[in-house]
């Protein structure tokens, strides 16, 4: 769970609340999901939100327990700047980005989020900057180079 968003609307006799809960869900081995879920109660808007983010995984590329390479991201005014750290960093980075990243499984890297600090925008920064990462063999295999690829001896 990442933010839970409380709005009002006013009726004659009173405020009405209601709760919308951003979720992120991924399963540590480099599939990761963003959801958004709105309801009368905090509860019900976490699990709506957990549905959304669970039927929404993508694959992530992955470098052993980093990133194959420096990725940066803007979705909105949040813009998001992730770079590939040696083993044993652990995450270098803020709470929305941290939740976002420690789901995908990765273990080690270096964040920097700037602009905008909404919540929703930063997380879908980081989740579109994770879309973005390419292994070397990937992309050889894109170009059409896959008898290029070398085994280290």
């Amino acid at each position: 769970m990442i933010f839970i968003n409380r709005s009002a609307k006013v009726v004659k006799g009173g405020r009405r609340f209601s709760f919308s809960a951003l979720v992120v869900s991924g399963d540590k081995q480099g599939r990761v999901g963003i959801g958004l879920g709105k309801g009368g109660e905090v509860t019900d808007a976490i699990r709506k939100g957990g549905e959304n983010a669970k039927s929404s995984l993508l694959p992530v590329s992955m470098a052993a327990n980093t990133i194959p390479h420096e990725v940066y991201s803007e979705f909105g005014g949040a813009k998001v700047l992730l770079r590939p750290a040696s083993p044993g960093t652990g995450l270098i980075c803020g709470k929305t980005v941290r939740a976002v990243v420690e789901s995908a499984g990765i273990r080690d890297v270096l964040s920097k989020s700037l602009g905008s600090k909404n919540a929703a925008n930063v997380a879908k920064a980081t989740l579109q900057a994770l879309r973005r990462l390419r292994t070397r063999e990937q992309i050889l295999r894109g170009r059409g180079l896959e008898h290029r690829i070398q085994k280290p001896s």
